[in-house]
């Protein structure tokens, strides 16, 4: 259902492997001509998120959360993963983590909680790529929900801005 589109720099190609075998990590563009995508559920405590196209379930893949876990995402700086109903709001190629899906918090109730505390509600959640170097270990991010370079290229090429997003704990 996945086809590569074919983007290949020869001159680059040919100073990377000058290079002693530097691996490409650009990300890469697919395509994606499978059933639509009707949505996306992540379960928090399980660290795993499934794609939808109505009650099949499309693709499955474990995740990384915030450095602080448990609980709805409330402020800026809490480490915590936003709980509820979002939608993809955008969609970044180039992105620090490979690539990107912007998840729509803060929400109106999300931004209405923290002006109520005081507080500033953050914001900047995404699906996301894993650079190497973290790998293997548990919760790292600072709030986003993180797969694998290869999935999150599935993930990017699958899902239309727009797509209902539900993250439970």
């Amino acid at each position: 259902m996945l086809n590569r589109r074919s983007v290949i720099l020869a001159g680059a190609a040919a100073l990377a492997g000058c290079a002693g075998g530097t691996v490409d990590t650009a990300p890469r563009f697919l395509a994606y001509d499978g059933p639509p995508v009707t949505g996306i559920v992540a379960w928090k405590a399980r660290r795993q998120m499934a794609v939808l196209s109505g009650d099949r379930i499309l693709r499955s893949w474990h995740f990384e959360l915030g450095f602080n876990p448990v609980g709805h995402k409330q402020f800026e700086g809490d480490g915590k993963t936003p709980e509820g109903q979002y939608v993809i709001d955008r969609k970044n190629p180039r992105s620090a983590y490979h690539l990107s899906v912007g998840v729509s918090y803060p929400n109106d109730a999300d931004r209405a909680y923290a002006r109520e505390m005081g507080r500033r509600p953050g914001g900047d959640i995404f699906f996301h790529g894993t650079p190497r170097e973290m790998l293997g270990k548990p919760d790292w991010t600072a709030g986003c929900l993180a797969i694998t370079n290869e999935q999150v290229e599935e993930l990017y090429a699958m899902i239309p801005v727009r797509t209902p997003v539900l993250i439970l704990a």
